[in-house]
């Protein structure tokens, strides 16, 4: 039986519950794509603009997570929940009535905080009930199970809820199983310490600020560059210069102070920079899913919301077949971790090759299906294997700290930078297309034509588009099977097994020996 409950809930059931709210908690988010044109129509926002709102909730996500352990070990289960929650509940409320960009950016942020928060404490407290042995090729797959099946599930809510009601009430539908989530919590969960406080101490409160402010400025540089013409532009001139003075900033405190919020040593550990840098890689490549796939949907098959998402029933699939392969791999035939990789990018490869040779206006529904799957498929294995791979290169008192750089390249940077690229490649291309081929509209062929001048314009406008998005595709193609051939002559950065993962009570004692030899040695000097 687990302590944190109150009598009487039966003990098969509690690990369940535990899970069920997780997923609620992973429902949320400050702004839902699925909702993107009605917002931009009602709010008054550019694509931009809403984006930039997703990428904040990511940053506040990836920023979080260095303080997660310190949050589970100063609070007790029932506050760290309830304040999720209620923080989730707030921003829901708050976001369909801002219209001020970066109050409403700030919201979207505190969201991504809570958020992670309450999936982070429903999945810790029933880590043991997952695997006995704190084995993380089992606990990695089955969280990634929530955490992107959820994500999939939420688009079909909201595009659901849009067809049938208004764009807000996904943002009431979240406020209300928030509302359960803290009716239960205040009923069944009681107040449960399983070790001693531990005080908010040594904290780099202002590198997290730091670190949180250079996230979200880097994803207003990528994000608004196209918008404002890129350097063209004072603004993004000086957003660049406020990029800098920040980078320059964090890494002065980090050499500077004595507990940093990343710490030098962490980027010391072996093979992690490799790491780092093929999951950025990576996110750029899957980003494709909202610039190239979105305009490919909309632009060219002109499919309604209602009927590009149901690809994501495809996706949903893929990703479940992924952490399934995950875990058989990692746990039942302890492959190579690397290998594992390769399997992955080769997913991304067949993904973005099937997309190339699908594009065109005479295909069928059924012929996308495939590649979303090999896109889940690959988002899956990405997801978890990184995660496996850092938890076996780095230390556990690093780990939290990695993990949080790992999140901000995986969730925010590479896809803020993929979607910049592409976005940019369609700038160009498109004008390059029409400027090429706009000579073989002319009097003689429009005399031939038995279609109206409107009708054959809005048919060339069509091809271009086919061939500037194919031509995107091409060259994305080829990075990809670059980095896949590299990946081939890279050696193993991992070993065949992972390491134990340590229990509570010594990570604990671990964090209060770490400030407790470093303020001995102050005192020294």
């Amino acid at each position: 039986m687990m302590p944190q409950y109150r009598e009487g809930i039966p003990r098969a059931i509690q690990p369940w519950i535990y899970l069920i709210i997780a997923t609620t908690f992973q429902f949320s988010g400050g702004v839902y794509m699925g909702s993107l044109s009605q917002m931009m129509g009602t709010m008054d926002m550019m694509m931009e603009d809403v984006l930039m709102c997703l990428f904040c909730n990511l940053a506040g996500m990836a920023i979080y997570f260095p303080m997660l352990l310190h949050m589970k070990f100063r609070f007790t289960n029932k506050t760290l929940l309830t304040a999720a929650a209620t923080g989730i509940l707030i921003c829901n409320l708050a976001v369909p009535h801002i219209t001020f960009k970066p109050l409403l950016w700030l919201v979207c942020f505190i969201s991504g905080i809570c958020k992670i928060q309450g999936t982070f404490e429903c999945m810790s407290n029933i880590q043991l009930w997952m695997t006995p042995k704190r084995d993380f090729t089992v606990f990695f797959p089955i969280l990634n199970i929530v955490i992107l099946g959820s994500m999939q599930l939420s688009d079909l809510l909201c595009v659901h809820f849009i067809h049938h009601y208004h764009w807000t009430y996904m943002h009431w539908f979240v406020c209300g199983i928030m509302l359960l989530d803290l009716l239960f919590i205040k009923i069944c969960i009681k107040d449960f310490r399983f070790m001693r406080k531990f005080p908010l101490f040594g904290i780099d409160w202002a590198g997290m600020a730091l670190w949180a402010a250079l996230l979200v400025q880097i994803a207003f540089f990528f994000t608004y560059g196209d918008y404002y013409d890129w350097f063209n532009s004072r603004v993004m001139r000086m957003s660049l210069i406020t990029i800098m003075a920040t980078l320059g900033m964090i890494i002065w405190r980090m050499k500077t102070i004595r507990h940093p919020y990343i710490e030098p040593k962490m980027w010391t550990y072996h093979r992690l920079v490799p790491v780092f840098i093929v999951i950025t890689i990576a996110e750029a490549f899957l980003i494709t899913e909202h610039v190239l796939e979105e305009i490919f949907l909309s632009e060219i098959l002109h499919y309604d919301e209602t009927v590009s998402v149901k690809l994501d029933w495809g996706t949903l699939a893929g990703v479940w077949i992924g952490c399934a392969f995950c875990y058989w791999w990692t746990h039942i035939k302890e492959y190579n971790y690397l290998r594992l990789i390769g399997i992955g990018l080769f997913s991304i490869l067949a993904y973005l090759v099937i997309m190339y040779f699908s594009i065109g206006s005479d295909i069928q529904f059924s012929q996308l299906i495939l590649p979303v799957i090999f896109r889940g498929f690959a988002y899956a294995i990405m997801s978890v294997t990184f995660l496996i791979c850092l938890h076996e290169l780095v230390s556990f008192p690093h780990f939290f700290q990695s993990l949080g750089i790992l999140q901000m390249l995986h969730m925010v940077v590479g896809g803020v930078l993929g979607s910049a690229a592409y976005k940019q490649g369609m700038s160009y291309y498109v004008p390059d297309n029409i400027s090429r081929y706009s000579g073989i509209i002319d009097r003689v062929e429009i005399s031939k034509s038995q279609l109206h001048l409107n009708e054959r314009l809005s048919i060339f406008t069509d091809q271009v588009m086919q061939i500037s998005l194919k031509q995107i595709y091409g060259w994305t193609i080829i990075a990809c099977l670059f980095i896949f051939l590299l990946l081939l002559m890279w050696d193993s950065p991992v070993r065949r097994k992972l390491k134990k993962m340590p229990a509570w009570k010594e990570v604990r004692r671990e964090i209060k020996n770490s400030f407790w030899r470093s303020s001995h040695r102050i005192e020294q000097t």
